[in-house]
């Protein structure tokens, strides 16, 4: 009698095992057509590199964040708008085999000030052809209305006259983000350029509802990675209760969020549904914490200063590179920027050299 039960207990054991091993299966799904963790890790350098002052070390690709996962990259633009303190830069990435533009993120006021500024922004400005899509005023502004756009937009078809029809990643963190995403959805509904992929860092919300379907249907490749308690995803705010007229967040989201097991903590990346809005992701919790904005993956997503727009550069960068070209309007606005196709041929010139000289 005794061993019928002990061998119902192990018959048991087995069939919760097998049922238990069966619901893992199922509940198992692949998201690596959607999120690639090893791409987020690199644009979230190109995401940190953009915030140097030092246009020197930045342009020619030599700065302290311009090495790690992104050695070898080709700088063809940098652009700086002085007089609303913007910055971004385009390039190319060729172990990506990909065109690269990366925005900065807030900062010429601190950040709890402009923090604070974002509770208080409405939406108040219609996007052209797309009816009831609203879309954040100073973001919208901030790279539509600056010298940002057209230096992207020339550096863009520059580079892809000589590299073809490669795709563009488009990245940023912050502010950087939300200008970063009206780049995309520019290149795409006024450029007709469809391999565009984004991934941006700590982004606010942009835009309402229905500019966020608008949104998803012209770019479907588009990732917004969020961190913890990080305050600026919440802003700014989404009121649930009028669910047409306020502010609305582009799917997808991934949110990086820790959790422990005993005395061990891991980082978990939920890849959330494809509302923009889940409830089950950053939403879940609170948004108070500035420093769960800055750091991303364990990179520094800030400037090295704050305060005011301050930027470094040696001229002599222009005087000893005869295909660099410098350009300043009347505001004080910078562009750096090189021909793709000397560039290439220059790079081209020092690989057959470096091979030549290991015979």
């Amino acid at each position: 009698m005794e061993r019928w039960r002990w061998l119902k207990v192990v018959a048991l054991i087995f069939l919760l095992s097998a049922s238990e091993g069966r619901e893992l299966r199922i509940k198992h799904e692949d998201y690596s057509h959607i999120y690639n963790h090893t791409l987020a890790t690199i644009l979230v350098e190109y995401a940190s590199a953009v915030y140097m002052s030092d246009l020197t070390a930045l342009f020619t690709w030599t700065c302290t964040r311009c090495n790690d996962m992104t050695m070898g990259f080709e700088m063809i633009e940098l652009i700086v708008d002085v007089q609303n303190c913007l910055q971004a830069f385009v390039g190319v990435a060729h172990d990506l085999n990909a065109i690269i533009i990366a925005f900065r993120g807030t900062q010429e006021n601190s950040i709890q000030n402009w923090i604070q500024d974002l509770f208080w922004k409405q939406l108040d400005l219609n996007y052209p052809d797309m009816p009831d899509a609203m879309v954040h005023h100073g973001f919208y502004s901030a790279y539509h209305n600056t010298t940002i756009r057209p230096g992207i937009i020339s550096a863009v078809q520059r580079t892809r006259e000589l590299y073809g029809d490669i795709r563009i990643m488009v990245t940023g963190h912050s502010m950087g983000g939300a200008m970063a995403s009206f780049c995309a959805f520019d290149l795409t509904v006024n450029y007709g350029i469809h391999n565009v992929e984004l991934m941006t860092f700590g982004q606010p919300r942009i835009g309402n509802a229905a500019f966020t379907s608008y949104f998803h249907k012209y770019v479907p490749h588009a990732i917004r990675v969020t961190n913890g308690h990080d305050m600026v995803v919440h802003l700014p705010p989404y009121y649930y209760y009028f669910p047409q007229k306020t502010y609305h967040h582009f799917a997808r989201e991934v949110w990086l969020h820790n959790i422990g097991l005993g005395s061990l903590v891991y980082m978990v990346e939920e890849i959330c549904d494809g509302s923009g809005e889940d409830p089950r992701c950053s939403r879940s919790v609170s948004g108070n914490s500035i420093s769960d904005h800055l750091q991303y993956f364990g990179v520094e997503l800030q400037a090295e200063t704050w305060g005011t727009c301050r930027i470094i550069m040696d001229n002599n960068i222009v005087q000893d590179n005869s295909f660099i070209q410098f350009q300043t309007d009347l505001a004080g606005n910078i562009k750096l920027s090189k021909d793709p196709a000397v560039s290439s041929i220059l790079k081209l010139s020092s690989e057959i050299g470096s091979r030549s000289s290991s015979f």
